[in-house]
């Protein structure tokens, strides 16, 4: 076999060889980081995980309700005068105290009392300068279940949330996976290029010696010449190619611009074995959200149900308080809303609603990723099928530019023929490439569908 069938073979075993050696393999890990990169840059996730912790927020406050409350007070009031019994309550205060005096010291009803027995001063009902501090306390104890399906509308959404962000990992990283695939891609136009180089630098080494024994005209060496500058016109495409997919990559994962540019990923194929499909992350989303509001329904629903509290008082200060101000006290209290206008009564048939919305979603859903399973497992047959054929394609273009090269050498044929030939191996190679592609784009949807994508 001579040198340019050698480099030949070499060429199509590894070209045929990146498939297979990595049929078992999952993701690459340099595809693994960036799309872990990915994942930490994206603003959405980043947005969802916030509202995520709001509603974690939600069911503390929820909890909470069943805290006491205690309230420290503390003021200061001055009356424009004191708090007096009226003339007649007072002069009535004093006759009494004069009684209860006489008969104390054993001086009859009748006699006068002595004027040097003291008598005491009415006190104020209310002082006019008032200092109060005290403290409160307010304990829920039922509060109609509001509290408890207010907690557990709570949990859901945030589970539903929790979903909602693997959802949307997943979709990143479909994107970054993809990005990667169609850099692995133009990565393997450039191998074909570099082999097309080579074998037109082989070609233009035989006209240009045939030319000088008498075996071939110009025109040959022309030709050669234009083929090359076609293929300048090539590695120009790919140049752009190649930096647009490393500006999407910098984008989606914020890594350096100039490490991306140095990756120079190959196409690989993912497992073929597939496990049992799971219920998709938008699913579970979905039948949370819809169990939050099932809970919300029952909690606007509950404002009818009587709601039990404790309330607790004590003043600090004793002497300004009013002779019929208690310094403490301790009560139970029972508040119940039998009539709002049916505010809550249509606020909870309006969850109602939007909970049928969640369940019409959901049977939605359920349909779109039926088919979108079909469609991935018939896109990846139809890929296996057509690898198989490109591969044959590649095959018999080998022979053909083997065959057609030795007659040119043997001056049976034209530099024509031999470069139709090159072209057809190009492009059978570049085929299979742009086949393994599609086989690992039907893949990965089809895992992404059946919710068994790992990264």
């Amino acid at each position: 076999m001579n040198k340019s069938n050698r480099r030949l073979s070499i060429f199509l075993i590894a070209a045929i060889g990146i498939s297979s050696f990595s049929s078992a393999q999952q993701l690459e890990p340099i595809l693994k980081e960036l799309i872990q990169k990915g994942l930490e840059k994206s603003h959405a996730i980043n947005i969802h995980n916030l509202d995520s912790k709001q509603a974690k927020v939600d069911q503390k406050l929820a909890k909470v309700v069943f805290l006491p409350k205690v309230t420290f007070n503390s003021s200061f009031t001055r009356l424009d005068n004191d708090i007096t019994f009226d003339d007649d309550t007072q002069n009535l205060l004093i006759a009494t105290q004069k009684l209860l005096i006489k008969e104390a010291i054993g001086i009859p009803f009748n006699d006068a009392l002595p004027n040097n027995i003291p008598l005491s001063e009415i006190p104020n009902l209310q002082s006019k300068n008032i200092l109060k501090s005290s403290v409160d306390v307010d304990w829920i104890l039922f509060s109609g279940f509001e509290a408890t399906n207010a907690y557990k509308a709570s949990k859901h959404k945030e589970a539903s949330l929790n979903y909602v962000v693997i959802a949307k990992k997943d979709k990143i990283a479909l994107k970054i996976i993809e990005t990667y695939d169609k850099l692995a891609l133009v990565c393997a136009s450039k191998r074909v290029l570099i082999s097309s180089k080579k074998y037109l630098d082989e070609q233009e080494y035989y006209v240009k010696k045939a030319i000088k024994n008498g075996l071939a005209i110009p025109l040959n060496r022309k030709k050669i010449e234009l083929a090359k500058q076609q293929l300048a016109a090539k590695q120009l495409e790919y140049n752009h190619n190649k930096s647009l997919l490393v500006e999407v990559l910098y984008q989606l994962t914020g890594e350096n611009r100039k490490s991306l540019s140095l990756v120079n990923p190959t196409l690989r194929s993912f497992s073929t074995e597939f496990s049992n499909p799971e219920k998709r992350n938008e699913i579970k989303a979905l039948e949370e959200a819809e169990k939050a509001t099932i809970f919300k329904a029952k909690m606007e629903k509950s404002n009818f149900i009587p709601k039990i509290a404790l309330k607790g008082h004590y003043e600090f200060i004793e002497e300004d308080l009013s002779l019929l101000d208690p310094k403490w006290y301790v009560g139970v209290g029972i508040q119940w809303n039998a009539f709002d206008g049916f505010k809550s009564k249509l606020k909870s048939i309006k969850t109602k609603i939007e909970s049928k919305k969640y369940r019409a979603q959901i049977e939605n859903a359920n349909e779109m990723i039926a088919l979108s399973i079909m469609k991935a497992e018939l896109s990846y047959e139809a890929a296996l099928e057509n690898t198989k054929i490109v591969k044959k394609e590649i095959e018999l273009a080998s022979d053909t530019y083997e065959m057609i090269n030795k007659q040119y050498k043997n001056n049976l044929t034209s530099i024509n023929d031999v470069l139709d030939a090159l072209n057809d191996l190009e492009k059978a190679s570049f085929k299979l490439q742009n086949s393994y592609y599609n086989e690992r784009r039907a893949i990965t949807n089809l895992l992404h569908a059946k919710g068994i994508l790992k990264y």
